[in-house]
């Protein structure tokens, strides 16, 4: 297999285009995430206030939202790696001209939304086509351990991007981030554009988006353990969201001593993160959905520390605890996701889990607020506490979601039919633990 990188100097498992892949998304994640801290002191910077901020914050996410589905549907269409290339070309277009109007001191409200609104069109169209490629890059009893080392490059450069664009814009400004993301971006696409997509089967002619979109709802409907997984993280991440975006800050700031501890509170969950990523480059549970479930528990433990309030150290303890079983429940899906979705169907899959994971995001960020005036702070930090443990309990009642087992050959073919029990005991599980 051709090959940019010595194979002497990396696993089997990890391959060209997984190289290839990782490389660049750690390029676009660490401009990406001193952008997002850029982007908001841009429009404090251009005299808006915290409402101003959020508008612009929405703008990029409801465009994500509403383009989603489509671009899932337009990642099976089409190859996937010029589709994450195009997505990389418009983000890095608008990221380039919202550098040039922040640097000119001529920035306005109406022109940061519209340019973020491109940004998040962007992210739409590249995100179902990147965890489509991703998933198709590893094969066998190896590809957990290539999405857990995978996530570990991804939340150490999250966590090195948000460090980086902090100094960055405390010595040079918010517009000169905003640029270095847009070179990120051009980078990244450039990297992109050497992936390889030979061993992807050419797409069938016939059927159109409409009928693309529906093949996808019947694979994604047709899998209780994948649309309830979903189910819960809607709700979870809207109040997980809300807590840690709305009502964090605030705790933090009356009473555990301003933004510097909230800041080293998240800090603490990114390397709880990178930690759950190694652990799972070693481990490989059994009944994956099943021990990926039960560690999404302690993901109520930040607003109930919150609640209480506990000392900062506590709460660093807490985040850091969170973050890692967070990780092994995500590295756990991906491994699902991989080993049992059709290739051809992987982005429309991949769209369905992103848009129903972001749907309630925006509504409880814009609740947040009259919920705290409503019930109180902190009996709205408990509120979202509990919420997290009734899901993640229901979903546990799904059988699929304790049954399903590791396995070293993806499943090939059509959904389970609604009477089905689904795949999960289809062919005999694989070592492991669990």
């Amino acid at each position: 297999m051709p090959t940019t990188i010595s194979s002497s100097r990396r696993p089997a498992w990890a391959g060209r285009n997984y190289t290839l892949l990782t490389a660049s998304a750690v390029v676009t994640s660490l401009g990406s995430h001193g952008a997002l801290i850029a982007s908001a002191f841009a429009v404090l910077g251009a005299g808006g206030d915290g409402g101003d901020v959020g508008l612009v914050a929405a703008a990029r996410t409801l465009p994500l939202v509403l383009f989603l589905l489509i671009g899932g549907a337009v990642a099976d269409r089409l190859p996937r790696h010029h589709v994450m290339v195009a997505a990389n070309v418009l983000n890095c277009v608008s990221q380039a001209a919202f550098a040039a109007l922040v640097l000119a001191g001529e920035a306005q409200l109406w022109q940061m939304m519209l340019l973020s609104a491109l940004g998040g069109v962007g992210q739409a169209f590249f995100g179902p086509a990147a965890e489509g490629m991703l998933l198709s890059s590893v094969e066998g009893e190896q590809a957990g351990r290539a999405f857990a080392v995978f996530r570990m490059a991804m939340q150490g450069s999250t966590l090195g991007g948000a460090a980086l664009g902090g100094l960055m814009i405390a010595a040079m400004g918010p517009g000169w981030v905003l640029a270095a993301d847009a070179a990120a971006f051009a980078v990244a696409a450039a990297l992109r554009a050497f992936l390889d997509v030979k061993h992807i089967p050419p797409r069938a002619p016939g059927g159109g988006l409409l009928s693309d979109l529906r093949d996808g709802w019947r694979e994604f409907s047709g899998r209780p353990w994948l649309w309830g997984i979903v189910i819960q993280f809607s709700i979870a991440n809207a109040v997980v969201g809300a807590a840690d975006a709305v009502y964090g800050p605030l705790v933090a700031r009356d009473h555990l001593g301003g933004a510097a501890p909230w800041g080293l509170a998240l800090a603490f969950f990114g390397a709880g993160t990178v930690l759950g990523a190694l652990l799972m480059t070693r481990w490989k549970p059994r009944r994956l959905l099943f021990v990926g479930t039960l560690c999404v528990f302690p993901l109520a433990l930040p607003s109930a520390a919150l609640a209480v309030p506990v000392p900062v150290a506590v709460l660093c303890a807490v985040m850091c605890v969170t973050g890692l079983t967070v990780e092994v429940f995500g590295v756990s899906w991906m491994t699902a996701l991989h080993q049992e979705i059709p290739e051809e169907k992987l982005s429309r899959v991949s769209a369905y889990d992103w848009f129903g994971s972001l749907a309630l995001v925006p509504a409880t960020m814009a609740l947040a607020g009259p919920a705290e005036t409503a019930f109180g702070r902190t009996e709205a930090l408990w509120g979202c506490a509990a919420l997290v443990v009734v899901v993640t309990a229901a979903v546990l009642c799904v059988p699929d979601v304790r049954n399903l087992q590791r396995r070293t050959v993806p499943v090939t073919g059509a959904a389970p039919d609604a009477g089905d029990k689904g795949s999960a005991d289809a062919e005999r599980p694989v070592g492991g633990l669990g």
